[in-house]
């Protein structure tokens, strides 16, 4: 039995079909059948049952799946250890954040490790997914919520501000009311964004015109006067054509933490963007040392 097999069955198992798995491993479709079957033989069982619209587990195919994520962390255990020691300040780095924090609040912080670490390469990944480090689908973190995940060494940096923005020349909609206002919201279905109800609350007759989950695109929509929006500071302020709202009352702030796996503390280029990331984005009277 075949390791190689057996990551190819967890992807056609996580996302219900050969297809599906296929795309994800960068595979033909016959390969995938046909690695699926060599493992149905070797196991002497069906491990999925076929239907129109992709496969389901069987019996055998739930236990084998258990055990195969069980195999599959071991060898991320490994994966990641081995490359925790390598402390050379060179080589690929995968950052993650999302896209406002990686356009208007990392490139300091890109610029310094490009300068002191030249051998580094970073690879930013801006979503708003949440990568997960235990499969180092990244190296580190950046995001506005805490890491609840098991084994993550994280610090909380700066505190970012968010403003009220719309249109320059746009009519100021009136505190308690907004029912001639258009709200651009981010989307809720999946995290969540503390100014959504903020903006409920202190508008509670205007009527949502556009969910994103974009910050660029939200502060362009709001550019083009299609609504108003809350944006980090740092996005709405630099924007032309947009004008802050004040209307008594700021939307919740949030702080911005970093993460990274604790099996990746020995990598140099680890610790390099860290410091980095201290020194540059953390604020010295609200800041909290690595947990």
């Amino acid at each position: 039995m075949e390791w190689s097999d057996l990551r190819i069955f967890l992807a056609v198992a996580r996302r219900g079909s050969l297809g599906a798995a296929a795309r994800a491993m960068d595979l033909s479709h016959p390969t995938v059948g046909r690695r699926m079957r060599a493992l149905e033989q070797d196991v002497g069982q069906p491990l999925f049952q076929r239907h129109n619209n992709g496969v389901l587990l069987t019996e055998a195919g739930s236990t084998v799946f258990q055990l195969a994520e069980e195999m599959e962390i071991s060898a991320l255990t490994i994966q990641r250890r081995l490359a925790g020691e390598d402390s050379r300040p060179a080589g690929p780095l995968r950052i993650s954040s999302a896209d406002w924090f990686a356009t208007y609040v990392l490139p300091p912080v890109i610029e310094t490790l490009l300068r002191d670490y030249p051998g580094v390469l970073p690879e930013l990944m801006v979503s708003s997914r949440r990568y997960d480090l235990s499969r180092r689908e990244a190296d580190v973190v950046f995001r506005v919520v805490p890491f609840e995940e098991p084994g993550v060494v994280q610090c909380r940096l700066l505190r970012v501000a968010y403003g009220l923005y719309a249109r320059d020349g746009s009519a100021l909609p009136i505190r308690g009311d907004g029912k001639e206002s258009r709200l651009l919201l981010m989307d809720t279905a999946t995290h969540s964004y503390p100014e959504v109800e903020w903006l409920r609350d202190i508008l509670p007759n205007a009527h949502p015109a556009v969910i994103a989950n974009h910050r660029a695109l939200q502060a362009r929509l709001c550019q083009q006067g299609m609504g108003l929006a809350v944006l980090p500071r740092v996005v709405g302020d630099a924007t032309i054509g947009l004008m802050h709202i004040d209307l008594g009352e700021a939307p919740p702030s949030r702080h911005i933490w970093m993460g990274y796996h604790e099996d990746m503390r020995g990598m140099d280029r680890i610790r390099a963007i860290a410091d980095i990331a201290k020194r540059l984005l953390g604020n010295a009277d609200d800041a909290e040392p690595e947990q």
